[in-house]
């Protein structure tokens, strides 16, 4: 008996065939396109992305004879909604988050009164969200629009295909702006306000809620055995979370890669005033009764592969050609000892509290004695300053972190563990599984088939600490007294910009 989780992100889709004991059955990766068909425009062929999807799970279920799955469930990325037809037919390609079009509707919700705004929505809007670009098709492809019997998230869309009812979790839901996220209903009034018609949105239940089963058509399209368990999932963030053990209030997901995310999980619904002021929204976790934010920043593992894209170009071609990974190298050059180097890790737009569009790095503390290895660790430690300033904004909005769970691609590396330990003064444990969100799906999978009777067993099962990193003390007071240094980066790179800084 197995479960299946689905992580469908922006680039590609990830397959997780897993025993109910935690083993890893199967993996599967497909890859695809973001189409921009014209400047500011970014969007996805998700009838293509579908057939992907389809050769993913046929490459996963056929490791799987003698253990055929009860259950699948799909975690996705947030914001985009595909069109589809009530006999299950995609119409259209989805707008993804970074796609500019829905303006209009934007600024028309951003001049309501922020407060209200957020205490009913829990959002600050934003480009990024999904429910704008809607009002864009209505008003822009009106066929298109009037043709669709709903709109989709990819987990919602994936499930539907499959043979599932219309229906997304209260997190994603949050991600198109149009959510009543404290009565867990879509909000009549943003509806009416915008004029998106409630009829053209999924169903709204919690994560984890059984909505069918896999049909014999989709079975013969993808492998999966007909008549398996198909579950609501969630925003791939809250299952990533969920995957590395985030299920208790004071935990904090820390995911690195390509982009770094810290995802604080609490009880409570925060104030407004505190939360708008610090940059940070508050969406429903895939866990009962429990919320999260997000607090990220687009320079994570970036900085990294800029490093060595620009200083180590010959070393990356030398280390592919032996099949080795040139990161390896890098990261043992760095020294023990924390470093001198301050560096303002604004590489690349920011998100909290700032959101800075015009990215102006700084590396402070360079000398004719600075090796590589000083420099790499300067960066990763740069990364960690504005995460360590990060809990100070959350702990201003009432939210607090005690112990940390690490996740993505940079969670393979002790040093930068170490490091993040050392910096944030909190215990960092590693999962045996660090790309998480296909992990969590497959736990909310267990979780609707009736395989687990709680979120805490559930994990208990599926979710293996491998190692914890204990940050060192005086390494750690080290580090205090420099992030009070940190701190000063930001308002010299506005003087250094021309900008005067906000006092």
């Amino acid at each position: 008996m197995s479960l299946i989780g689905i992580d469908v992100g922006t680039t590609g889709c990830k397959v997780l065939v897993l025993s109910t004991d935690g083993q890893v059955i199967a993996t599967a990766h497909r890859e695809y396109n973001v189409l921009r068909p014209q400047p500011g425009w970014a969007e996805l062929d998700s009838a293509a992305v579908w057939g992907q999807i389809q050769d993913a799970l046929h490459e996963a279920t056929a490791q799987t004879a003698g253990d055929p799955a009860v259950a699948v469930c799909v975690a996705s990325m947030g914001e985009a909604m595909t069109p589809v037809s009530a006999e299950r037919q995609i119409l259209g390609h989805c707008l993804l988050g970074f796609d500019t079009r829905g303006a209009e509707t934007l600024a028309r919700l951003a001049a309501l009164d922020p407060v209200t705004f957020f205490n009913h929505s829990g959002n600050i809007p934003s480009g990024v969200y999904g429910g704008p670009k809607l009002i864009w098709l209505r008003d822009h492809r009106p066929e298109l629009f009037e043709r669709a019997y709903k709109f989709l998230f990819w987990a919602d869309l994936v499930s539907f295909l499959l043979g599932g009812e219309p229906v997304t979790d209260y997190a994603l839901a949050n991600r198109s702006l149009f959510l009543d996220v404290q009565a867990e209903t879509w909000s009549a009034q943003t509806l009416d306000y915008v004029g998106m018609p409630a009829d053209k949105l999924p169903a709204l239940a919690p994560a984890g809620t059984a909505i069918g089963t896999v049909s014999k058509e989709a079975a013969q399209a993808t492998g999966l055995p007909a008549g398996a368990t198909l579950v609501v999932g969630t925003h791939d963030q809250c299952a990533t979370a969920l995957g590395a053990g985030g299920i208790r209030p004071g935990m904090g997901v820390y995911g690195l890669g390509t982009y770094a995310c810290l995802t604080p999980i609490y009880d409570h619904f925060p104030p407004a005033q505190r939360m708008i002021a610090a940059g940070l929204s508050v969406e429903h976790h895939a866990v009962p009764a429990l919320y999260v934010s997000f607090y990220y920043n687009l320079t994570g593992g970036a900085l990294l592969k800029w490093f060595r894209d620009t200083f180590a170009a010959l070393e990356h071609a030398q280390a592919r050609a032996h099949g080795e990974d040139v990161y390896d190298h890098l990261l043992a050059e760095m020294p023990a000892a924390p470093t001198d180097l301050l560096v303002l890790p604004q590489f690349a737009p920011t998100g909290p509290p700032r959101f800075d569009e015009h990215p102006y790095g700084i590396i402070a503390g360079l000398s004719l004695e600075t090796t590589r290895g000083e420099f790499v660790k300067g960066l990763l430690e740069g990364v960690t300053y504005y995460f360590r300033e990060g809990l100070e904004h959350l702990a201003a909005a009432g939210i607090t972190i005690g112990e940390y769970r690490a996740t993505g691609g940079g969670a393979r590396s002790d040093a930068w563990l170490q490091i993040t330990a050392d910096i944030l003064g909190k215990p960092l444990a590693r999962p045996r599984i660090t790309e998480a969100g296909a992990l969590g799906a497959a736990i909310l999978a267990g979780l609707g088939a009736g395989v687990f009777a709680s979120v805490g067993e559930a994990v208990e099962a599926l979710v293996r600490v491998e190692r914890v990193y204990t940050p060192d003390a005086g390494r750690h007071q080290f580090y205090e007294e420099k992030f009070n240094r940190y701190r000063h980066l930001y308002p010299y790179s506005q003087v250094l910009q021309g900008v005067t800084p906000a006092l």
